[in-house]
């Protein structure tokens, strides 16, 4: 089974050059298959790190701590003097799919020279009514893990270690964090690649793991029915949800720099998880729809 599933795959990575260090494919029904082509380490995930933050949020959501429509700033009223004029309309589901209107452009491999990140963000001028504009970075996703923070009392990861992290055995994960030390909340969670099948695993059981509810079955809905459309999208992007891409046909995805990918694939009750290093990875993801997802019927 493994051999016949992976051997188009392995083949276009060598012939490509598509970087994979490892692909994991669970489908219901079937005992898990992965293929490495090299060591098993935890590598940054990058934009996948979103995902997690995303769920914190509706964790936290389904815990009473806050809303997805709450204003941003009614949690942080201290920076209603330094915020940009508009941000007051900027609401939580803005900052999940990326439509905040907020001209700021930040991603964590940028060297951070504010005193405050956060504070940074909030006071640039908004050049779009929230709301109305998709514009991909990475300081939304940073802001609601300073959120996580403030209605927690526990920074992102310390309050995912045991509502996600812990249930799904990823046992101390790094998150690397800001001078301030909170983490990027954006990227820089480092895992395994069986490690993040686990949580892409977690979605499409809609948030149950071994018999437990980890995540609200509700949220995990919305994460795909909660869409904003994108003025460019390719084959296998149909736009935005709550920190998941929308792909044609119902599947969705994780999807980090370098080709850190994990497809969530209700339709076949499946999900294909890869980690890699590639300067491209349109190539990487064609193959994973192309050479994968039709072997599993």
């Amino acid at each position: 089974m493994t051999d016949e599933l992976f051997t188009d795959f392995v083949r276009a990575d060598r012939e490509q050059a598509l970087g994979a260090y490892g692909i994991h494919v669970h489908q219901e029904g079937r005992p898990p298959v992965e293929h490495r082509f090299r060591s098993d380490d935890r590598v940054n995930l990058y934009s996948v790190a979103k995902t997690f933050t995303a769920v914190a949020v509706g964790i936290a959501e389904s815990e009473g701590r806050l809303g997805v429509d709450d204003r941003f700033l009614d949690h942080f009223p201290e920076l209603r003097a330094i915020a940009a004029d508009g941000f007051e309309h900027v609401t939580v589901r803005h900052l999940l799919t990326m439509t905040s209107g907020s001209g700021h452009l930040w991603f964590a491999d940028r060297r951070v020279d504010a005193l405050d990140l956060l504070h940074e963000f909030v006071a640039e001028p908004l050049v779009a009514e929230p709301g109305t504009r998709f514009a991909y970075t990475g300081t939304g996703f940073y802001a609601l893990g300073r959120l996580i923070a403030r209605v927690t009392g526990a920074d992102l990861r310390a309050y995912l270690l045991p509502r996600v992290f812990g249930p799904l055995g990823l046992h101390n994960p790094a998150w690397h964090c800001c001078p301030l030390g909170f983490p990027f909340a954006e990227s820089d969670l480092f895992l395994k690649t069986g490690e993040l099948a686990r949580f892409a695993r977690l979605l499409l059981q809609s948030g149950v793991w071994e018999g437990k509810q980890v995540v609200p079955p509700d949220f995990v809905d919305r994460m795909t029915t909660d869409r904003v459309d994108m003025k460019e999208g390719d084959a296998h992007t149909d736009g935005y949800g709550l920190g998941v891409w929308l792909e044609p046909g119902g599947t969705y995805r994780m999807h980090g720099a370098y080709g850190q990918l994990a497809i969530i694939d209700p339709a076949r009750r499946a999900t294909v998880t890869v980690t890699a290093h590639t300067d491209d990875d349109t190539p990487l993801l064609a193959a994973v729809h192309d050479l994968v997802l039709p072997r599993l019927g």
